[in-house]
């Protein structure tokens, strides 16, 4: 009897421990799931968190104008409304009032009276009375002034664009000297028979013209101031 009674309560300890065995299983795996189920919760939370940071990122930066920006450009150099200067032609006069009595022949050679012998001759001869008034033909600048054994006392004279003019067969009482600056029809001396390679001319000047020392027709000179 007392056997039985074990053998009865030794069955219903084996069904409580299998009871027991499944309960703490179960329980087990019920803490496992939930665990993991909170970790993946936690997980797609945080990561669902960082989407708007990111949104936030991409906010930030600047848009792109669809449109292209306007090109600066320069202005134009305003054009000056000023007209430019007319340059003025240099004015000019004779030395003496005398007619030529010798031509400027530089292309050709002319008879010399006086040296008996052709040559060319680089001016023109104005008769003058001995002691007449000799004037700057345009105004300028003294550049000097000398005794030429052929053609006694000289003055030249330097203007504008390059010219000079050389007065010749002067006497010796000039009235300028090397630096002074004259005015067209200043007196600059008097004329004379100076020049012995011309005397058989008498009194007279011997009136020379260059530009850019190149000799140039003293008649071509005189025409700018006309």
């Amino acid at each position: 009897m007392s056997d039985n009674k074990r053998s009865r309560r030794g069955g219903q300890g084996y069904y409580i421990a299998l009871i027991l065995c499944a309960a703490a299983i179960g329980i087990t795996g019920y803490v496992y799931y939930r665990n993991v189920n909170h970790t993946e919760t936690v997980s797609l939370e945080e990561t669902v968190g960082e989407v708007p940071a990111l949104i936030g990122e991409t906010e930030d930066v600047p848009v792109i104008a669809t449109q292209p920006s306007p090109k600066t450009t320069t202005p134009a150099a305003t054009e000056s409304t000023t007209a430019p200067t007319e340059k003025k032609p240099m004015k000019t006069m004779s030395p003496v009032s005398g007619d030529s009595i010798f031509g400027y022949s530089m292309e050709a050679l002319s008879y010399n009276q006086t040296t008996r012998d052709w040559r060319v001759h680089n001016g023109v001869d104005l008769a003058a009375e001995a002691g007449a008034e000799v004037k700057a033909a345009a105004n300028g600048e003294v550049a000097t002034v000398y005794e030429d054994d052929a053609m006694g006392t000289t003055v030249v004279i330097r203007h504008a664009d390059g010219y000079t003019t050389k007065y010749a067969s002067l006497a010796e009482n000039l009235t300028v000297k090397p630096g002074d600056t004259v005015t067209m029809g200043q007196v600059i001396g008097y004329a004379s028979d100076s020049a012995i390679v011309e005397s058989t001319l008498g009194s007279h000047v011997h009136f020379g013209v260059t530009c850019n020392d190149v000799p140039v027709d003293p008649a071509e000179f005189l025409a700018l101031g006309s």
